[in-house]
C-alpha cells in the first residue's frame, strides 16, 4: 500500500519527518518496503489478515493512536436511501453479494483536476478521466473498491447481481475475451453480463468521452468468490486485492457518498434521485469482553487502565468499562472494517502493538504441569536427521506439489499421480509420489552452482496409491567421502547401501536386501529393502537412477546419481530401541583367515554371505570382502572374490587348529552350495 504523506497529513496530525512516521509505523506491524522521499510517499507491506489498512483512513488510524490525535474523515455528501431511481437493481445472489449500493449521477467527463492526478500517481495509479479517477481516488482514501457503468449503453436500464449462466462470456476493461462458469458472480444489464463481481467491470458498459450519466456501484462480494472468480479468470485487481481479504459490509454507501462530495468539489457530477441499497440481512455488531488480567496474562505486563480506552478508541472500537462485576474488564463493540478482531485475544494483540511490544519483559511463562514427554514421532525425525547429518547428508525441504512430468516414472506401474483440484501453476499440478524428485530438482540445483559431492536427504509426506505415508529420502552424487590423502572415487551403490544400513541398524531393524526392477533406476544397480522382523515387509528401495530420468530433469548424463528411499512408518514398526545391551571390549584374540574363490558371477553376495554364516561356528565375528576380481585368469562368466573371516571366542583364545577347521568346512559348504572353486 503506497501511502501519500501530503494525503495522510490531511486525515490525521503526523510529523512532518516522512523517515520518522514510516519507521513508528513500521513498529505497530507494518513492514517498510520502500520510502520515496522525493514524492512523499511509503509503500507498507500490509498482511492478509489487514484489508482495512489497504487504505490511507486505515494507515491514519494507526497514526492516530500512535501521536495521540483524532482522525479527521474526509467529507461525505448527504445521500438519501430509497427505492425510487433511474436504474432498477436486482440481487439474485445474496451469499455471494449481501450488500450492492447504486447512484446514478449526471456527469461531465473531462481530465481530473491536478491534485488527484498527483496523488493517483504516487500512489501507483495511473489517472483515466475525473470520474474513474474519483472512483480510484475513494478505493485508495477509503478503501471501498467502486465501479462506474455509462447508464445509456446498459440494457434494461437494469443491474441484476447474478450467477454466470453457461456459455457466458465477457470482454473485460483490458479488452480480453473472458468465458465465465456458474461459479462466478457477474453484474449483467437485462441481457448480458457487464462486470465480473470485485474483478474488474466491462467494456460494454465502460464511462467514454461522451458520457453523461454514469451509475456508480459500491458493494460488498464474498471474499471466497471474489478469490475463485479472480484465480480462475487470472485477473488480479486492485479491487480484487481488497475484497477477497474481507472488505467491510458498511463501507458501499460510505464509498458513494465521499465519491458524491468529490465529483461536487470539482465539479464533474451531481447526483440524480436517491441512493439505491441492497441490503437485505444486516449484520449485528460483533461485542467482545476485554478483562485486564487476561491481558497482563497473556503479555506477561499489566497494561494501565487508561492505555485500554486511548489505543483501542482512534482504532475504531468503542469501549465501555463494565461495572457488573468487581474484575476490571471492557465492553467492547467491533467496528465493521475490522474482519480480523473476534475474540479476546484479537483485541489484546491490538493493546499490545501499541503499547509496544518492546516494553514487555522478556521471562519464561510457568510452568502449571511437568512436560510431557515428546511424542514418539518427533523422536524418531530427530533421530533420523541426527544419524542422516553425521553421515555427511545435509537436510532439504522440498515442495510436496511438483509438476506431473517430474512426477510419473515414480509412480507405480499404471498408477496416475494425485492431480490438484486448483493447481496454482503446472509446476504445483500433482501430489508428489515420492520425495526423489523434489530431491533430484534440489541436486540439479547445486550442480549447476559447480557443487560436485551432494548429499541431501529429506522426511516428509508422499502419496502412493494407497494413500499418504511418510518417508524418507537421499540423494547423493559425486565424490564419496574418503580421507584427503586417499585418491578420490565416484560414489556407488554400496556407499549408499551402507547409509542405509546404518540407519536401520540404530533402530535395531534387521534387514535384508534383494535385486529391484524400478522404471527409474538402472537394472543391475537396484535393490529393494526387506524388514526382516517378525514378518517380512517392504522397506524401501536402493539404486542407480536411470540416466534418461536424471536427464530429464537436467542432470549431466555421464554423472551417477544414486537414491534411497525408505518408509519411516515400518521403519518404526521394526524398531527395537528398547533392547540396547552394553558389552564389554573383547578379552581374547581373534584370528583372522583370507580365502579366494571363484564364484558364478551372478551369485548375489548375500547368498555367499548365508553359506558362510550357516557353515560356520558361532566363533565366526565378521565376514569382509575385500576384492572381486574378474579378467585374465579368471574363466568367463566367473569371478574371484576374496573374504576375510575373523574368528573369535568369548571364554578362550583359539587355536590355529579351531580356525582351520572351521574354515575347511566354510570352503567344502561354498564348492557344495554354489559349485565354488578355492584359488
Amino acid at each position: 500500500m503506497r501511502v501519500v504523506h501530503a494525503w495522510l497529513s490531511e486525515l490525521v496530525d503526523i510529523p512532518a519527518d516522512l523517515e520518522r512516521v514510516a519507521t513508528e509505523i513500521s513498529l505497530r506491524g507494518f513492514e517498510v518496503a520502500e520510502l520515496d522521499q522525493r514524492r512523499g510517499v511509503i509503500d507498507f507491506e500490509i498482511t492478509a489478515n489487514r484489508p482495512d489498512c489497504l487504505s490511507h483512513i486505515g494507515i491514519a488510524r494507526e497514526a492516530a493512536v500512535i501521536w495521540s490525535n483524532r482522525t479527521r474523515p474526509p467529507a461525505l455528501a448527504v445521500m438519501r436511501p430509497a427505492d425510487e431511481s433511474p436504474i432498477v437493481v436486482e440481487v439474485e445472489d445474496k451469499a455471494l453479494c449481501p450488500r450492492y449500493c447504486a447512484q446514478v449521477f449526471d456527469v461531465r467527463v473531462g481530465p481530473s483536476p491536478g491534485w488527484i492526478v498527483d496523488r493517483l500517481e504516487a500512489a501507483g495509479v495511473r489517472p483515466i478521466n475525473n470520474i474513474v479517477d474519483v472512483t480510484n481516488y475513494v478505493m485508495l482514501e477509503l478503501g471501498q473498491p467502486m465501479h462506474a457503468f455509462d447508464l445509456a449503453r446498459l440494457r434494461g436500464p437494469r443491474l441484476i447481481i447474478r450467477r454466470a449462466r453457461p456459455g457466458e462470456t465477457i470482454r473485460t476493461l483490458d479488452k480480453v475475451d473472458r468465458p465465465l462458469d456458474e461459479e462466478m458472480l457477474v453484474i449483467a444489464d437485462a441481457e448480458r453480463p457487464t462486470a465480473i463481481g470485485g474483478v474488474m467491470g466491462g467494456v460494454d458498459s465502460e464511462i467514454g468521452s461522451g458520457t453523461s450519466r454514469i451509475v456508480l456501484e459500491s458493494a460488498y462480494f464474498q471474499p471466497a468468490s471474489v478469490r475463485r472468480t479472480s484465480k480462475r479468470v487470472g485477473l488480479k485487481t486492485e479491487a480484487s486485492i481488497r475484497f477477497e481479504r474481507g472488505g467491510d459490509v458498511a463501507a458501499p454507501p460510505v464509498g458513494i457518498a465521499r465519491a458524491a462530495a468529490l465529483f461536487e468539489k470539482i465539479d464533474a457530477g451531481r447526483a440524480v434521485e436517491s441512493l439505491v441499497d441492497r441490503y437485505a440481512s444486516p449484520r449485528p455488531a460483533v461485542g467482545v469482553a476485554l478483562r485486564a488480567d487476561r491481558i497482563a496474562r497473556l503479555l506477561g505486563q499489566r497494561v494501565p487502565s487508561v492505555d485500554v480506552p486511548r489505543i483501542l478508541e482512534p482504532l475504531g472500537f468503542r469501549v465501555a468499562r463494565d461495572s457488573s462485576t468487581r474484575d476490571e474488564r471492557w465492553a467492547v463493540t467491533v467496528p465493521s472494517f475490522r474482519v480480523d478482531v473476534s475474540n479476546e485475544a484479537d483485541l489484546i494483540e491490538e493493546v499490545g502493538r501499541h503499547y509496544g511490544f518492546d516494553r514487555l519483559p522478556i521471562t519464561f511463562p510457568p510452568l502449571a504441569a511437568p512436560q510431557p514427554p515428546p511424542d514418539a514421532t518427533i523422536v524418531r525425525s530427530r533421530k533420523l536427521r541426527e544419524l542422516l547429518t553425521a553421515a555427511g547428508f545435509s537436510e532439504a525441504t522440498t515442495f510436496a506439489f511438483i509438476e506431473r512430468q517430474s512426477a510419473v516414472p515414480f509412480c507405480e506401474a499404471g498408477a496416475e499421480p494425485h492431480a490438484i483440484a486448483n493447481p496454482l501453476s503446472e509446476k504445483f499440478a500433482v501430489l508428489r509420489p515420492s520425495l526423489l524428485p523434489g530431491l533430484l530438482d534440489s541436486c540439479v540445483h547445486n550442480r549447476r552452482r559447480e557443487r560436485k559431492d551432494i548429499q541431501l536427504f529429506e522426511e516428509g509426506s508422499r502419496f502412493t496409491a494407497a494413500g499418504e505415508g511418510r518417508a524418507v529420502g537421499l540423494i547423493w552424487c559425486g565424490p564419496a567421502q574418503a580421507h584427503w590423502s586417499a585418491q578420490p572415487r565416484g560414489v556407488d551403490f554400496f556407499d549408499m547401501k551402507g547409509v542405509v544400513e546404518e540407519v536401520c541398524a540404530a533402530f535395531g531393524a534387521s534387514i535384508d536386501f534383494t535385486p529391484a526392477t524400478r522404471s527409474f533406476l538402472l537394472r543391475g544397480r537396484a535393490a529393494d529393502v526387506w524388514a526382516t522382523g517378525n514378518a517380512r515387509e517392504w522397506l524401501g528401495l536402493i539404486g542407480q537412477l536411470t540416466p534418461s530420468v536424471a536427464a530429464a530433469r537436467g542432470f549431466p548424463e555421464s554423472e551417477e546419481v544414486y537414491v534411497a528411499e525408505i518408509d519411516v512408518r515400518v521403519l518404526a514398526a521394526h524398531s527395537s530401541r528398547d533392547d540396547t545391551k552394553a558389552q564389554a571390549l573383547p578379552r581374547y584374540p581373534s584370528i583372522v583367515r583370507d580365502i579366494s574363490i571363484l564364484i558364478d558371477e551372478a551369485l548375489p553376495a548375500a547368498a555367499v554371505r548365508g553359506t558362510i554364516r550357516s557353515s560356520a561356528p558361532a566363533t565366526l565375528v565378521s565376514i569382509t570382502e575385500f576384492d572381486r576380481y574378474q579378467g585374465k585368469g579368471v574363466p568367463e562368466g566367473r569371478i574371484s572374490l576374496s573374504l576375510r573371516l575373523t574368528f573369535r571366542a568369548p571364554d578362550r583364545t583359539l587355536t590355529d587348529q579351531e580356525a582351520q577347521d572351521a574354515t575347511t568346512r566354510i570352503v567344502n559348504a561354498l564348492r557344495t552350495t554354489h559349485g565354488a572353486e578355492q584359488r
